[in-house]
């Protein structure tokens, strides 16, 4: 079986038994965006605190968040851990958005995938994976999202390297599915949850709806 046909198989088998996963959750592209660097170290029920508390102060909009002090933004999202480092980081890319697309996410989103990806990696806090989080589900731009899921998933499986880098697992899958942005995001959410459910450190292997591919 060709790469393309297996991977297409591995995501119908967890569709079909986990249904479509509505991921990225968010009312907004930008409440999509600062989910994705707040969500960093720390499990979603924690961002969706900052982000309520955000909403509750009217500071979930890029103004909004722009004319906070880094104190103040750190004080409303202390649900999400870690938040004095993760205020600096919503705050380098608020700045840096301000500075190169004037506010604008729209404007933004426009530019060219690669070159925004690269843009974007170069703001302080914001990696691989958080970026394409960024680009994918707020932006649906086809970019694939991998994580640590992925890796510990398909090398398992013996699909992918056990000592394969983050740009090589990205380019195992955009290589060998269509560019499609619907696809790249239900499989990355169905990886996702099939990690947190199955493919533990400690395996759950005989539950698991990959246990025969």
């Amino acid at each position: 079986m060709n790469k393309t046909k297996q991977l297409l198989k591995i995501y119908q088998k967890m569709f079909d038994a986990l249904g479509p996963r509505q991921w990225w959750p968010g009312e907004t592209s930008f409440e999509v965006v600062i989910g994705a660097i707040l969500t960093q170290n720390t499990n979603w029920s924690n961002v969706e605190k900052a982000i309520k508390n955000l909403k509750m102060a009217d500071k979930l909009s890029p103004e909004g968040i722009y004319g906070l002090s880094v104190t103040e933004l750190a004080e409303l999202i202390r649900p999400s851990g870690f938040f004095n480092v993760k205020a600096k980081r919503v705050k380098a890319f608020i700045n840096w958005l301000f500075s190169r697309y004037e506010g604008s996410l729209s404007k933004m989103f426009a530019r060219d995938l690669e070159v925004l990806r690269s843009e974007l990696l170069s703001v302080k806090g914001i990696g691989p994976e958080t970026a394409d989080s960024i680009l994918l589900y707020a932006g649906n731009m086809p970019t694939f999202v991998v994580d640590a899921y992925t890796h510990r998933i398909f090398s398992r499986h013996e699909l992918i390297p056990e000592e394969s880098t983050y740009d090589e697992m990205k380019s195992f899958f955009e290589e060998n599915l269509p560019k499609d942005v619907q696809l790249f995001n239900e499989y990355h959410a169905l990886i996702v949850n099939i990690g947190k459910m199955f493919c533990k450190p400690r395996k759950a292997c005989d539950p698991c709806p990959l246990k025969d591919i």
